[in-house]
């Protein structure tokens, strides 16, 4: 089959198009015929070497979720499942292929009516925006700050807090993200890349009740100081890098709750069917800014990493 084999740790080019064996459903498992393969942020780290989720050593196929039709069953397993669209986690590798065997329990069937590549988009980003917007406890009339809110997970939980009846900041660099964002339901609209970004929020809103912070750094820093006291931080990303890192003793002294995301797998999961019930009601839009076919995966890396992109990144693989 067609695959992309991560050959080493290191740049883009690492991402090597090659052949790999076919493989096959085992005892368990169920095989896909992948369509779209997800490409997230923790994947460019991965692949150059930085600590995160995800383990392996190379040589190996990246890749943490793919969507497609399955085509085979291993002992076990219900034959009524062949023929079924269905999204899935892969373990943490072996997405960037046309086939991938998983464990018959992973794959969540996709609904009627809606596409297998929104459906993709939404497995990894639309479960996180779900269950952040849930641990946050985003009220109606909540002042809500986003930063990244033109990419994957960002875009998302403007819509998300939005929906929950919040006043939301959405907070990205550059004109063409920042442009996005009023159409996605934000209420305020701030490029963090000009000075003085931090003065515009407290001039359109005051202060603000919650800050979703997967950037980091010194953005996320920056978007503390904005927090009236009561509000609530939760840092999800690094996406400049370094995290955040709030004392906690500054928190506490500005009365500001610092929250750390702790699901259970199967609350994840439930989280994922959810996000995927909103987007075939039509309440939940993921932002597909980019595609690249299989062989091109280095090409959607160095994109990523580049930060030109807008919400989600895809592989198309049929």
């Amino acid at each position: 089959m067609r695959a992309v084999w991560m050959r080493g740790f290191g740049g883009p080019e690492v991402l090597v198009p090659e052949a790999a064996p076919d493989p096959v459903a085992g005892p368990g498992q169920v095989l896909i015929d992948v369509a779209h393969a997800n490409i997230t942020f923790v994947e460019t780290q991965f692949r150059a070497g930085r600590s995160g989720p995800f383990g392996g050593t190379p040589p190996l196929i990246p890749g943490n979720g793919v969507g497609g039709v399955v085509t085979a069953v291993g002992e076990g397993v219900d034959p009524a499942l062949i023929g079924r669209r269905v999204v899935s986690g892969t373990g943490g590798s072996g997405a960037y292929a046309e086939r991938v065997a998983v464990d018959a329990a992973t794959p969540i069937e996709v609904p009627d009516g809606l596409a297998l590549d929104t459906a993709v988009a939404l497995l990894a980003d639309g479960r996180t925006a779900t269950m952040l917007v849930d641990v946050a406890g985003v009220r109606p009339g909540e002042r809500v700050l986003i930063e990244a809110a033109a990419g994957g997970v960002g875009s998302l939980l403007v819509q998300l807090a939005a929906a929950a009846g919040a006043r939301v900041v959405g907070l990205a660099g550059g004109d063409r993200k920042v442009s996005l964002l009023s159409g996605l339901g934000a209420a305020v609209t701030v490029d963090y890349r000009r000075p003085g970004w931090a003065d515009r929020v407290r001039d359109a809103v005051g202060g603000v009740d919650v800050v979703f912070d997967g950037v980091g750094g010194e953005i996320g820093r920056t978007a503390f100081t904005l927090l009236d006291s009561g509000g609530r931080m939760v840092s999800f990303g690094l996406a400049s890098g370094e995290w955040a890192g709030i004392p906690p003793e500054d928190a506490a002294a500005r009365g500001v709750t610092l929250v750390r995301p702790d699901v259970p797998p199967a609350r994840l999961r439930a989280y994922a069917e959810r996000a995927l019930a909103e987007a075939t009601a039509g309440r939940l839009r993921p932002l597909i800014g980019q595609r690249f076919p299989l062989e091109r995966a280095a090409d959607a890396h160095a994109a990523i990493e580049s930060r030109a992109t807008v919400g989600k990144t895809l592989l198309d693989v049929r």
